[in-house]
């Protein structure tokens, strides 16, 4: 009896630990109210009008900054926007966050400890997130809300959403109906988004799945989705189909001219597929619009395109044409018809709205400081540009840059470097600003205000840093259709005797024209601070340099001084130099320089930004160590006390 009671005493214990093992992982591990930081709203919101600030100086109306979250799905550490029914969301993989489009006041959130926001979607009043559990790539959740109030709507485990982008981090739904797949993506399941009920299943194409992990291999509407997919067979070229999200019923199917992953940009009665042999464009049929051919069409992203006033303005770099050009066409849609081309920069985002089209240029000009905005009329192509508050380096991971427009204001959204390493996404809404004596590309500040690059240094300051036998070239600047009239960039070169004795191209700058040389482009599209100090500053003149007796100071290089920008105000200048240093990999504030604020860029101290009043001045000396300090603070000097 004793060893019965001994059995079952012990089989008692095992079936209570279990149970409690059990109960602690579905109420305590499971459990929500640990899990999850949910926030909802009662206030209203009112739609906004479609349109955007008026051309002119643009001003900061509100801005928000979102971490990057370094999750663990590779690939998946981007930010995302998207402006609709007054509200701005963000997705990352932190989890979403909503705010008042018009005054960017918070609305309502979610966050999952423990779990990553892989993509969103949205169609009418509702919004939907998924979720996958850090460490485990099969513990996948669906969470739908009200789109207006955050409100929680219904949850639903395990499914899996179709071709989720990577770069938008949405994926296809409409009609109240969300788009989901399979483990094999080799059918499409319909979701309702009232209740996550399945409403609808369709196999896809025999030999054909859906992509995985592509960049942007899908894109939706609420009338239309559009899903590339995976074909074996024949040539294995990959194919574009158009799916009713209300049905699953097949619109369309098409044969794309590349196995590889494409990427789809869906826009109001148009779809755009780019496959690195040619960008192809459809209409709601599945009927070809148009086709720019090209393995380099769209660059290492989608091209740029918007839908303005039955035209499709599309930015693209055209086959055979030399490396680095990029024009923007407006089709007349549906025929197809040319109506204006042109050469433009290298856009990074486009947006709509009011019967315009606003370009994001990642510079106002290549020797300043700030990205620029152009408004384009899509029905001749004018033009007119103006300086944005913000820095933007397009080479930085993490968010890709974005626009939108709506309501009197433009979205913009660029990525950065700070808080690092993982670095964030900035948000800012732009209105417009107040005019000034000067012209809207410089902000309303007067041209005449600029100073002169070569002016900042004189002598006995090149002297100090032995360079007193350097030769200056000034270097000019436009902004849109102002031509500056003093120089922003002076470059202070050895003498030509000295540079004989080194090394072909050693020491000498880039050339911006094909004819004379510049300084390294220190702005956020390069790595900056690349110079490599090869000797210390002597306290005395060296016996063989320029303050010397005998021959050059073979230790000192080229420095550039270049005058980035100026702000209509000191507090302008200072938003301005503060966007430079958030794009920078590496940037310490460097408190010795005398300047109102300096920060040393990159990773030796050959380059110094520095903001003097509403100047901001970047200088860059390649060595000998420590100059570029010592010319800062003479610059700084100089700023302060002009004659």
């Amino acid at each position: 009896m004793g060893g019965v009671r001994v059995a079952l005493g012990l089989v008692s214990g095992a079936v209570a630990i279990a149970l409690c093992a059990v109960l602690v992982d579905r109420f305590v591990l499971g459990a929500e109210w640990w899990q999850v930081r949910h926030t909802v709203t009662a206030e209203p919101v009112a739609p906004l009008s479609e349109t955007g600030p008026p051309p002119g100086p643009l001003a900061v109306s509100w801005e928000q900054t979102t971490s990057a979250h370094p999750g663990s799905v590779a690939g998946h550490d981007g930010v995302a926007y998207a402006v609709a029914q007054g509200q701005v969301v963000t997705a990352s993989g932190r989890g979403l966050d909503v705010r008042d489009a018009r005054t960017g006041a918070p609305r309502w959130s979610y966050r999952r400890s423990g779990w990553t926001l892989l993509g969103w979607t949205s169609t009418r009043s509702r919004l939907i997130a998924h979720f996958q559990r850090d460490g485990d790539r099969t513990d996948r959740l669906l969470v739908a809300f009200d789109a207006l109030s955050g409100g929680l709507l219904w949850r639903r485990e395990g499914e899996r959403p179709a071709a989720v982008s990577r770069t938008t981090l949405r994926w296809p739904a409409g009609s109240d109906v969300l788009l989901a797949t399979d483990e094999p993506r080799r059918t499409l399941f319909g979701l309702s988004a009232v209740s996550g009920n399945q409403v609808w299943r369709v196999p896809l194409p025999r030999g054909c799945r859906l992509f995985e992990g592509g960049a942007r291999p899908s894109d939706g509407r609420e009338s239309l989705a559009a899903l590339a997919l995976e074909c074996a067979g024949g040539e294995r070229h990959s194919r574009l189909l158009g799916v009713d999200p209300a049905t699953g019923s097949v619109r369309w199917n098409r044969a794309l001219g590349s196995p590889e992953s494409p990427e789809v940009s869906m826009l109001d009665g148009v779809t755009l597929a780019s496959d690195g042999t040619a960008l192809r464009a459809f209409d709601d049929r599945g009927e070809p619009i148009a086709e720019w051919k090209g393995d380099s069409v769209c660059g290492d992203a989608m091209c740029q395109a918007v839908l303005a006033a039955g035209r499709l303005v599309i930015v693209y770099h055209p086959e055979g044409e030399k490396r680095g050009v990029t024009r923007m066409e407006a089709r007349r849609v549906p025929s197809g018809r040319v109506d204006w081309q042109r050469d433009v920069p290298a856009y990074a985002a486009l947006a709509q709205a009011g019967g315009r089209v606003f370009a994001l240029r990642p510079r106002l000009s290549e020797r300043l400081l700030p990205a620029g905005v152009d408004i384009v009329e899509p029905g001749d192509g004018r033009t007119t540009t103006a300086p944005a508050p913000f820095s933007l380096n397009t080479d930085l991971p993490g968010a890709r840059p974005w626009l939108a427009a709506a309501g009197g204001l433009l979205y913009a959204a660029v990525p950065q470097a700070a808080p690092r390493p993982d670095g964030a996404a900035r948000l800012v809404a732009l209105r417009g600003g107040l005019t000034g004596a000067g012209p809207a590309e410089l902000d309303g500040v007067p041209a005449g205000d600029w100073p002169d690059a070569c002016s900042l240094l004189e002598k006995a300051d090149l002297a100090a840093a032995h360079m007193a036998g350097h030769v200056a070239e000034p270097v000019r600047a436009n902004a849109g259709t102002i031509r500056l009239p003093r120089a922003v960039s002076c470059t202070y070169k050895p003498p030509k005797k000295e540079r004989e004795g080194k090394d072909e191209g050693e020491d000498e700058p880039k050339d911006p024209e094909g004819k004379r040389r510049k300084p390294p482009e220190p702005g956020p599209s390069g790595p900056p601070g690349s110079a490599s100090p090869t000797a210390p500053v002597s306290a005395t003149p060296s016996a063989s340099g320029p303050a010397g007796t005998t021959g050059p100071d073979t230790a000192v290089g080229s420095i550039s001084v270049s005058v980035r920008w100026v702000a209509r105000s000191d507090h302008a200048a200072s938003r301005m130099l503060d966007a430079l240093q958030a794009t920078q990999a590496q940037a310490r504030r460097r408190r010795d320089i005398r300047a109102d604020e300096a920060y040393e860029i990159g990773p030796t101290a050959g380059m110094i930004a520095l903001r003097v009043r509403r100047y901001v001045v970047v200088v860059e000396a390649e060595r000998p160590a420590g100059a570029a300090a010592r010319l800062a603070r003479s610059i700084a000097y100089r700023l302060n006390h002009p004659s």
